[in-house]
């Protein structure tokens, strides 16, 4: 899960947290979706990416805490990284890209790939990296829309929104039929869970609470076929699990 990501209003709630608001068709229904982007503007969060360190979790209201890799977001792609941009066809648009390990990595391959994150410190550390990087949201407008070659949602951004189902179409709106989604899956195959939750360390304040999504691999094919997506493979690696689906009807590899 990297930190999330032109275009739509934001602007303070009675609560303080900022969100971006969409509406989108999806088939014959309307999908409201409402994505807190406070919590990652957050000095918190801008910090741990300033020093490349953490500890940074996020925080269930029971008090349970995922940790958050911020070292390895700021690092280098890994190996795992690595085979999963292999697979990458045609121009990549890498959703909540925070740091810009990713598109420094595709920078380097030759390929076109554009990141988005709803974190300016995060975009801000993408660029100065090298990487082409756009302050917005995955439901804002982008360029490209219907176009892109993959999509890639690693470090646990499968999680953006809270509603992988919305999530799914609006990433099947941005792909080019036939398109690809590269997606990394919660350790546990199983896991399905929708909660709320707040970006905190391991002192301060906990930021905006918002929503967010934890899928494993069984869940998260679950979801996609019935959305209409093909599954390509599924695999692990340095001990992530991810899967690689396929939208729209077939088309020549590109």
């Amino acid at each position: 899960m990297r930190g999330i990501r032109l275009g739509a209003q934001r602007g303070p709630t009675p609560g303080g947290a900022e969100t971006v608001q969409t509406v989108e068709s999806v088939g014959a229904e309307a999908v409201q979706t409402v994505e807190s982007v406070g919590a990652w503007s957050s000095d918190t969060y801008a910090e741990a990416l300033h020093t490349g360190r953490g500890p940074l979790f996020l925080r269930r209201p029971d008090g349970w805490l995922l940790p958050l890799e911020v070292e390895r977001w700021c690092a280098e792609a890994d190996a795992a990284d690595l085979e999963v941009l292999r697979r990458c066809e045609g121009a990549v648009l890498d959703v909540g890209c925070g740091p810009g390990r990713l598109l420094t990595a595709l920078a380097a391959q030759g390929r076109r790939a554009l990141g988005i994150d709803v974190s300016e410190a995060a975009v801000a550390r993408a660029v100065r990296r090298g990487g082409q990087a756009l302050h917005r949201s995955v439901f804002d407008p982008l360029p490209g829309t219907g176009r892109w070659g993959t999509a890639l949602l690693l470090d646990g951004n499968i999680g953006i929104g809270g509603d992988p189902s919305a999530l799914l179409a609006r990433l099947a709106r941005l792909l080019a039929p036939g398109g690809l989604l590269l997606a990394e899956t919660a350790p546990l195959p199983d896991a399905d869970e929708r909660v709320t939750v707040q970006v905190t360390g391991a002192r301060g304040t906990p930021g905006s609470p918002f929503p967010w999504a934890r899928l494993g691999t069984a869940a998260l094919l679950r979801y996609a076929g019935e959305a209409g997506w093909r599954t390509e493979a599924d695999w692990t690696s340095g001990g992530r699990s991810f899967v690689a689906l396929r939208t729209g009807p077939a088309t020549s590899r590109r």
